[in-house]
């Protein structure tokens, strides 16, 4: 076909967000749209570009190979006209009213998330935040698919097929109840191996961390009493318990009134974050903006 008269971008769009999802139900789903219409415009497009374009199967849709080669060029040239349209439109969040789908561990949700919260309230009050805690196993989908619109982890485990923007360096502190009885004004390496330890195990069951790498290195161990599924239950254990933990810093940070803070007393490599996100949602404004407060959150907490 090379007459493209008869293409108006809202075909293209769809035949965009089809090949991207491969099931009519989530493309109606992503363009607000029925999956009555949805399937008027795939035959409509199949009508204009002589080919099925999409095949029936048992999950979803199997893409031609015509679609297959189609899918690039058309998202690629997609994502230009989005961009121009964006440059050159005026964006106030203020007015907005959208739902943001925000996939982070429980460490994140605390350390940015609801800091973020506040941001917003502010300066975006018609957007709707959903937490949803991270499985980046499924992320590439779930981004691609509309479920998730921005994801926070660690470089390492981010998949390929996404966009990446590392925000900040986080180290580990150790923690231990304020009237710990036996700890003094520091923590030695004596004392953190005899102590019983809390530990966290996100699939669960994990009795080993950074810190014990380190202490192999160094000849030592330490006793892992206590597997815990996520981070902002361990202070709290902490506070109730003579067992000390290994944290990231911007757990303990506010928490001085439970807790007390000490350096690690051997090296203990720490971890980059990063915001991950689909590139379907690069250019959009909204989205756009909000990287760029979560950035520049991060930027003005570090330079207090």
């Amino acid at each position: 076909m090379t007459d493209i008269s008869k293409l108006d971008l809202n075909l293209l769009v769809t035949l965009d967000t089809l090949l991207a999802e491969r099931n009519v139900t989530h493309a109606a789903r992503r363009l607000n749209l029925s999956q009555p219409a949805i399937s008027t415009r795939l035959t409509r497009l199949r009508d204009l570009l002589g080919d099925p374009l999409l095949l029936p199967a048992q999950r979803g849709m199997i893409p031609t190979e015509r679609a297959l080669e189609l899918q690039e060029p058309l998202h690629n040239a997609l994502e230009g006209v989005r961009r121009v349209v964006a440059e050159n439109s005026p964006f106030d969040p203020s007015t907005i009213t959208a739902t943001i789908a925000i996939a982070a561990s429980d460490y994140v949700q605390y350390a940015i998330l609801i800091p973020l919260l506040d941001v917003l309230r502010r300066d975006a009050p018609g957007i709707k935040v959903a937490w949803r805690t991270i499985d980046t196993s499924m992320l590439d989908t779930q981004m691609a698919r509309g479920d998730v619109s921005l994801a926070l982890s660690t470089p390492e485990t981010a998949p390929e097929t996404l966009r990446m923007r590392k925000i900040y360096r986080e180290e580990y502190v150790a923690i231990a109840r304020c009237d710990h009885p036996a700890i003094g004004r520091s923590l030695d390496l004596d004392s953190f191996c005899a102590l019983d330890h809390v530990i966290v195990s996100p699939e669960g069951g994990g009795f080993e961390g950074p810190a014990d790498d380190a202490l192999a290195a160094l000849g030592r161990k330490r006793n892992v009493a206590l597997s815990a599924p996520g981070f902002l239950v361990v202070p709290e254990i902490v506070a109730r318990s003579d067992m000390i933990a290994l944290v990231p810093s911007r757990v303990a940070q506010g928490r001085t009134g439970q807790i007390r803070m000490f350096d690690p007393p051997m090296p203990v490599t720490g971890f980059d974050m990063a915001l991950i996100w689909h590139d379907r949602t690069t250019t959009h404004p909204l989205h756009r903006w909000l990287r760029d407060r979560i950035s520049a959150l991060i930027a003005n907490a570090s330079a207090d």
